[in-house]
């Protein structure tokens, strides 16, 4: 029988654990990721993430917390978002979602260290002194994803003669919006190319812009790498579908959410390196000393299914080109 002394005990043990396991949790590092995008979007990245920490020791729960601010697309609240996270005094940030949240962090801060990935050269926006030499708070991947864009048009009209016009989705509220706009119809321009441009910041513009893609009959469409239409990918695939549009995308998610083709990098790999990176940064270094990794390949990937479903006919030049074709 348990003595009076003894059940009294017990109890005050178990009413004082859920502090003592606060009091544990308070103590553990806190990884702020900040987002422009939304939490669904991030599912297949943040398990790249998570699995890149786990390289480095740390693992969620145990070791490590995270606390998510998300802008669900809406650029203009990243700033407040930003500061909330400095406020909540977390030991890192990963801006997550392109430059318009890698600015956003470090306008918050110039002291907690920063993790992005921009599609941009880093250094001649200003966010780094150097890829090899960052020198600041801030550090992570450039994948140079603007620069790809004359490859991908051309890698559109590779599917054949009946890709007459190409349509270009833009946000226009992305900070890179008018130098890609720019790029693009000076590479259409010298290739021969006639280009459409069509901006959308929300669900439904991106509704509106392929009702105008359909009714203009326009032959095929080119998808900026912009987070917001990441974070919609699902949607666009949808609506290119429904129109029966060949698109090509900077991002292989696209292709596996059933669109056409993409060429890029992975970004799983990036958000791994991140979660390195992170590891890296907790267990002691620096930001200042981590290099701006940027991308070593690039691949072309074709979904076959969508390529019967569209009836096209795909040059073998071209799908022997292509680094990984889906049945």
């Amino acid at each position: 029988m348990i003595r009076r002394r003894e059940f009294i005990a017990g109890v005050g043990l178990t009413a004082a654990w859920p502090a003592y396991v606060a009091a544990q949790a308070s103590q553990l590092p806190v990884i702020g990721l900040l987002s422009s995008g939304s939490l669904q979007a991030l599912d297949g990245l943040l398990a790249a993430y998570r699995n890149g920490l786990r390289e480095q020791g740390y693992v969620e729960g145990r070791n490590v917390l995270m606390t998510f601010r998300r802008a669900e697309g809406r650029y203009n609240e990243l700033e407040t978002l930003a500061n909330d996270l400095v406020l909540r005094r977390v030991n890192l940030i990963v801006a997550q979602g392109g430059l318009v949240s890698a600015k956003a962090a470090m306008k918050a801060t110039t002291s907690i260290p920063i993790l992005f990935v921009v599609g941009f050269d880093p250094a001649q926006l200003g966010l780094v002194k150097s890829l090899n030499h960052p020198g600041g708070n801030a550090t992570g991947v450039s994948l140079f994803t603007s620069e790809l864009l004359p490859k991908q048009l051309s890698l559109l009209h590779e599917l054949g003669p009946g890709i007459g016009s190409t349509a270009f989705l833009v946000n226009p509220d992305a900070v890179t919006a008018a130098a890609d706009i720019a790029d693009l119809a000076a590479a259409a321009q010298q290739m021969g190319y006639q280009l459409h441009l069509y901006k959308a910041r929300s669900e439904s513009e991106i509704a509106a812009a392929f009702q105008s893609i359909g009714q203009e009959q326009v032959s095929a469409l080119l998808v900026a790498p912009d987070p917001f239409f990441t974070s919609r990918r699902d949607q666009i695939v949808k609506l290119a579908a429904q129109f029966a549009i060949p698109a090509l995308y900077p991002w292989r998610e696209y292709v596996e959410a059933g669109g056409l083709m993409s060429y890029g990098t992975g970004l799983t790999w990036a958000y791994n390196l991140l979660g390195r990176y992170t590891g890296r940064i907790l267990g002691g270094e620096t930001a200042d000393t981590l290099p701006v990794q940027q991308p070593t390949k690039f691949e072309l990937v074709i979904n076959l299914k969508i390529v019967k479903a569209l009836g096209l006919t795909i040059p073998e030049t071209l799908l022997a080109t292509a680094d990984e074709v889906i049945q």
